[in-house]
């Protein structure tokens, strides 16, 4: 049977595999229809949930945020490069893997040109592409004409023992080596100043682009989340209406856990970062004004990452 799952599963044409059983066993449409139900139960049983389903989540390298107003760092230790919208994808030398452990079912052909070895990246379709490239990476079944425009873009060699100077040097040959269009090495560069580095946050985020990343050159891989790693965004804030107040759960239980607000269109969403243990146990009231920050704005019009700064007073 799991033999039979995996042949569907690798080519998704249950029509076709049945018609092909049907011609070559003679079977009747007594056992035909049996079978097509026995096919299409298999698809969502459990067996495939175990071939396919979580393993352990990768032991990722995690970013801080970077503070210019407090970070005391020297720039031009730093290497610099976009922060891409993307869907974060360790390749483990077998399969994607999601940060928490889900496994991506990509194309043979995407896969296939890929070394043995850990790659860590980023599964990305461009700019403001996130929602669509999000419903393309996790479907059971990979539709190769979806994924012909997704790129691979790596940006550390995790099981190199070097500093990120050197294994990106390792990276530039070994993607220069494999020569594909979908596996990219993302851009690094360097500043000199802050105000460098600004300029280029706000070209980045001009074109549509989420901000930069900073990395230590002299720093080994590490799991977790490190000030080597540091993440450069540029918010912009606006104010909304608050229409509900969402319970909290786990540490946050008989608490706040987020503000559904309403804003000048009429979009709704959810605020559920930014406010403090107090802030959570006594939320602005319904019908108050507040304001939040946001990184741009996702495809439907939605702040991207809204967070929560104050109330507005009114004057």
């Amino acid at each position: 049977m799991v033999s039979l799952v995996l042949i569907l599963r690798e080519d998704s044409q249950v029509y076709t595999l049945l018609s092909w059983i049907t011609y070559h066993l003679n079977l009747s449409e007594f056992y035909v229809n049996i079978l097509t139900a026995l096919l299409f139960c298999l698809m969502f049983s459990p067996v495939v949930s175990a071939i396919e389903g979580a393993t352990a989540p990768p032991s990722v390298i995690l970013a801080k945020t970077y503070d210019a107003a407090t970070s005391n760092i020297q720039l031009q230790d730093y290497w610099v490069s976009e922060k891409l919208d993307g869907v974060r994808g360790y390749w483990d030398g077998k399969n994607f893997i999601s940060r928490k452990g889900n496994k991506f079912n990509a194309p043979g052909w995407f896969v296939n040109v890929l070394p043995k070895i850990p790659l860590d990246g980023e599964l990305w379709l461009g700019r403001g592409q996130f929602e669509k490239l999000s419903g393309i990476v996790r479907r059971k079944f990979p539709v190769d004409s979806d994924w012909k425009d997704v790129k691979f873009m790596v940006f550390d060699y995790p099981s190199s023992s070097n500093a990120f100077d050197e294994r990106l040097r390792q990276l530039q040959g070994m993607i220069l080596a494999i020569d594909v269009p979908h596996v990219q090495l993302v851009k690094q560069f360097k500043v000199s100043s802050q105000s460098q580095l600004m300029e280029k946050l706000d070209e980045v985020v001009s074109q549509g682009g989420e901000g930069l990343m900073l990395y230590l050159g002299s720093s080994v891989y590490k799991s977790g989340r490190t000030s080597d790693l540091l993440k450069v965004k540029k918010y912009e804030d606006a104010e909304a209406v608050v229409i509900a107040h969402m319970p909290g759960q786990g540490k946050y239980l008989g608490m706040l856990g987020a503000l559904l607000v309403e804003v000048s269109d009429k979009k709704r969403f959810k605020i559920g970062t930014g406010f403090s243990d107090e802030e959570r146990k006594n939320p602005p009231a319904i019908g108050e004004l507040v304001t939040y920050k946001y990184y741009g704005l996702t495809s439907k019009g939605l702040p991207r990452f809204a967070s929560f700064m104050r109330i507005r007073k009114k004057h």
